[in-house]
């Protein structure tokens, strides 16, 4: 799991926790980028990570899922040299919201905690057999989400009182 922007780091944390209680054996990496710059070779941008530090940090053969403050297409740019961009999948901004909750709108946009656990369900190939019942949780998650924000014009309790825990 990667990340760049507040929002985006929440939701990311917050799929990290939900993917340890779905999967309690699953080994996730999460890296919070602060300078985009270094998604680029060294070549291309004085910021740039190596080949080398970049591999290590977002390996060479792993899904990585990216949330993202801004849109998606930035970061595929930016990592389109390198070894594992084929398996870069990125969530950002799709110019999708209106006058609604600050977590409808990373729902709107694709970019909330469970589509993000869902993006990574599907992605790794061990739990494949498993993608229709996490579709199923997923949906009926969103579904639970839309129905409190239209009666109550809030998020839901657990998300406005989220915390990381370990």
């Amino acid at each position: 799991m990667a990340c760049a922007g507040d929002v985006p780091t929440l939701e990311t944390m917050a799929a990290v926790m939900l993917l340890r209680d779905y999967v309690p054996d699953i080994r996730i990496r999460v890296v919070n980028v602060v300078d985009l710059m270094v998604l680029q070779p060294q070549s291309e941008h004085p910021h740039g990570l190596d080949e080398r530090a970049f591999d290590t940090l977002f390996t060479t053969d792993k899904p990585v899922i990216f949330a993202f403050h801004g849109y998606p297409a930035l970061i595929h740019k930016l990592t389109y040299r390198r070894t594992n961009h084929h398996n870069i999948h990125v969530r950002g901004y799709k110019d999708e919201g209106t006058t609604t909750t600050p977590f409808d709108m990373v729902v709107l946009n694709d970019l909330d905690r469970y589509r993000l656990a869902l993006d990574a369900i599907e992605r790794i190939p061990r739990l494949r057999d498993r993608v229709p019942d996490e579709t199923a949780r997923y949906w009926a998650l969103i579904e639970r989400h839309k129905l409190h924000v239209y009666e109550e014009g809030d998020d839901l309790p657990e998300i406005r009182a989220w915390q990381w825990r370990r």
